[in-house]
C-alpha cells in the first residue's frame, strides 16, 4: 500500500478528522440513512480512509456503498432484530449477530443491507485506494482478483483494524507511523486472502469458500420446492456432512436446512407481490403439502401470515 504518491498535489500523509454529521464529497464513504442516527468520526491515511460509525440510537437503518475503493467493514459490536445484507457477487444474509464479523468489498461492486438495531453498534469501514494496493501475484499463470466476502472471521484482520479503531476514537496525532504500519498490515492480509485460494478453501474458523457457497446457494435456489438432503449439499461443498453442517452455518449464519426455508420464504414473497397464484398454491409451489404448513414457517420467518404480507405489501 502504500505506494509513493504522484509529485503533484500529494494528498496530507495522515490527517484526523473531526467528527462528522454526513460524509465529506471528497472522501470516500458509506451511505448512511437517517444520517442523524449515527456519530461519525473519519481518518486519512496516504492509501486508505477510515470511516468510525457509532449508531446512537435505535431505529431502523439503511447502508450502502458503491464506489472505486475497496471497502473492509468491521463490526466491533452488532446484533440487529431483523435486518439483510446484500453483497454483489454473494447470497444475501440475514445474521442477526454481527460482532466481530468482517466484510470485504471490492471496488465497483454493490453493498446495501437494512437493519433494525438491537443494540447501539459500532462498526469501522475502510477504504483502500486500489492503485497503493500491493501486487496481486499471478497463480498459476493466471489473474487475481480480489473477492468479496461476508461476514467472515480473520485474527489478523480484527487485531489491526481494532487498533486502528482505537487511535482513531483517542484522536491520537503521535500514532501516525503506527497506524501507516497497521494500515499495511491490513492490506497485505487482504491480498493475501484472495492470492491463496488453496490455503484458504476453507477459513480457519470453519467457512465455506466462494466456490462452495455459489455451488451449494445454486443448487438451492434450483430445488426449493423440494427436499434437500443434507448428504448431497455435502457432496457439491465435496466436505463431510458433519463438517459441512458446521462450515455453512459459519459462512451464513444459519444451518443448511434454515437457510432452505428461509430461501422458499424469500420466493414465496416474491409471489405473494405478484397476486398471480392463491396462498395455497404458493405453499404447495415450494414444498409444503399444507396450507397451515406453510403458515407456520412464513410467520416464524417472517412474522406475519402469507395473507397479511400481501395485503401490506399492496
Amino acid at each position: 500500500m502504500f505506494n509513493r504518491p504522484a509529485k503533484t498535489a500529494p494528498p496530507p500523509r495522515y490527517e484526523f478528522s473531526r467528527p462528522i454529521a454526513h460524509r465529506s464529497e471528497r472522501e470516500p464513504g458509506i451511505d448512511i440513512a437517517p444520517a442523524q442516527a449515527v456519530a461519525r468520526r473519519s481518518l486519512v491515511l496516504r492509501g486508505m480512509t477510515a470511516e468510525f460509525v457509532t449508531l446512537s440510537r435505535r431505529e431502523r437503518l439503511t447502508f450502502s456503498y458503491r464506489g472505486p475503493r475497496h471497502l473492509l467493514i468491521v463490526h466491533e459490536q452488532g446484533v440487529r432484530f431483523e435486518g439483510e445484507t446484500a453483497l454483489e457477487g454473494l447470497p444475501r444474509s440475514s445474521l442477526r449477530e454481527l460482532r466481530q464479523k468482517l466484510t470485504f468489498v471490492p471496488a465497483g461492486h454493490a453493498y446495501s443491507e437494512w437493519q433494525d438495531p438491537k443494540v447501539l453498534s459500532r462498526t469501522s469501514y475502510f477504504f483502500f485506494d486500489p492503485a497503493a494496493m500491493p501486487a496481486l501475484p499471478a497463480i498459476n499463470g493466471g489473474t487475481v482478483d480480489l473477492s468479496p466476502r461476508l461476514f467472515f472471521a480473520n485474527a489478523t484482520l480484527w487485531e489491526a483494524a481494532s487498533k486502528l479503531a482505537a487511535i482513531g476514537e483517542a484522536d491520537d496525532p503521535a500514532s501516525r507511523s503506527y497506524c501507516e504500519a497497521l494500515g499495511i498490515v491490513l492490506a497485505h492480509e487482504i491480498v493475501r486472502l484472495s492470492a491463496a485460494p488453496e490455503a484458504n478453501r476453507v477459513l480457519a474458523r470453519g467457512g465455506l469458500a466462494g466456490w462452495q457457497k455459489r455451488a451449494v446457494t445454486a443448487y438451492v435456489d434450483e430445488h426449493l420446492g423440494e427436499p434437500i438432503p443434507l448428504a448431497k449439499l455435502a457432496a457439491l461443498a465435496r466436505l463431510s456432512p458433519h463438517y459441512f453442517c458446521r462450515a455453512f452455518k459459519q459462512s451464513f449464519g444459519v444451518p443448511p436446512h434454515r437457510y432452505h426455508i428461509v430461501r422458499r420464504i424469500d420466493r414465496a414473497k416474491a409471489l405473494l407481490a405478484e397476486r398471480t397464484k392463491s396462498v395455497t398454491e404458493i405453499g404447495l409451489m415450494l414444498g409444503f403439502s399444507e396450507t397451515s404448513s406453510f403458515t407456520a414457517a412464513f410467520r416464524r420467518i417472517s412474522g406475519q401470515s402469507p395473507t397479511a404480507y400481501r395485503r401490506d405489501y399492496t
